[in-house]
């Protein structure tokens, strides 16, 4: 390895995420492309990719791929780490639900080699990875939506947030869903080389540097399975109806219980207010539409249950911190010149 080149070292173990470790790989050898380019020199000046394992045998992704590790943890240690990524793993349970894993011999890996790193990052649920190692101890984080409740409980030392693409506390960072690992890795790179070269790798990407409306993940649509078959019925109802007034009686009487217990429903299972939830998915709704059609403010107020343009702006300040507008410009993904 040169002396101008950063060692990553990404962590691989059996059941690790297939995206988490392929995806920042990607984007660091995008940027050495770009800066071969730029200087026409084929200098190495980026970053060199170790993924390091327990033992140099195949590991097993969740994706059911196998990839070869090229170091072992003994033979990482005592070396100088640039940047030291922590994927993770998920299981579920007899009711799909999903929770997080940390290993504790991977754990014990992790809290070795941070010591010799100059910064950290966990990629999606790799965060309660760092979390189990003492590495998060009081510091802001995020994860996978998901998990993010168990992160919570679990680490209670933790501020979890977890609305953010990812998250910078000092020199350890959090990312959130899986593709976020991308957004990470420009961070990473902007870090380092600052936004322009990270701006071209985006644009071979065909991603955006910066995601607008606070960078949120959460997304409506994506919601945990709930813990009952009448929310998760009350939740498609609404999703069927979403462009006509919906009231808190009407979901009562949908859902054959008084208004109260409707909103003791929502707020245990959903951790929201229906009225919220209601607002949320509207909201999604009209996310999908600003982004995929060239339909004016006014149709997709309407169309989304919002009724005026201005209540559609208030909700996006609100969900997403950014306007309707802003939105579009950031995401719009057909050709302008297309049809829609």
């Amino acid at each position: 390895m040169s002396a101008s080149e950063r060692l990553v070292v990404i962590v691989v173990f059996d059941g690790v995420d297939l995206l988490d470790i392929t995806g920042p790989p990607e984007v660091f050898a995008l940027l050495q492309r770009e800066v071969d380019a730029e200087s026409g020199t084929g200098t190495h000046t980026g970053y060199r990719v170790l993924l390091a394992a327990e033992t140099l045998d195949p590991v097993t992704t969740s994706a059911g791929v196998r990839v070869l590790p090229d170091a072992v943890f003994d033979a990482v240690e005592g070396r100088r780490i640039d940047t030291l990524l922590v994927p993770g793993s998920v299981r579920f349970d007899a009711d799909r639900r999903v929770s997080a894993l940390a290993d504790p011999a991977v754990t014990a890996r992790v809290k070795q080699l941070a010591g010799a790193s100059r910064r950290i990052a966990s990629v999606c649920v790799g965060a309660h990875i760092l979390a189990a190692a003492g590495l998060l101890d009081g510091k802001r984080a995020t994860t996978h939506w998901s998990t993010a409740r168990q992160l919570a409980a679990e680490h209670p030392t933790v501020t979890v947030d977890a609305d953010p693409i990812f998250i910078r506390d000092g020199a350890v960072w959090t990312g959130a869903g899986i593709s976020s690992c991308l957004d990470l890795s420009l961070a990473l790179v902007a870090e380092d080389f600052g936004e322009a070269v990270a701006l071209r790798v985006a644009r071979q990407l065909v991603m955006y540097l910066k995601r607008p409306g606070g960078q949120s993940q959460f997304s409506v649509p994506l919601e945990p399975v709930s813990t009952t078959r009448r929310t998760e019925d009350l939740r498609h109802y609404i999703t069927r109806n979403l462009s006509r007034p919906i009231g808190l009686a009407d979901l009562a009487a949908h859902a054959h219980v008084s208004e109260r217990q409707l909103s003791r429903i929502f707020k245990t299972e959903l951790g929201m207010t229906p009225a919220a939830y209601i607002e949320s998915a509207r909201v999604e709704l009209a996310r999908n539409q600003l982004e995929s059609t060239d339909a004016t403010l006014e149709r997709i107020a309407g169309d989304c249950g919002f009724g005026t343009v201005d209540t559609l702006i208030r909700a996006f300040r609100r969900q997403l911190a950014t306007t309707p507008t802003e939105y579009r410009n950031g995401f719009r993904y057909l050709s302008r010149s297309g049809t829609s």
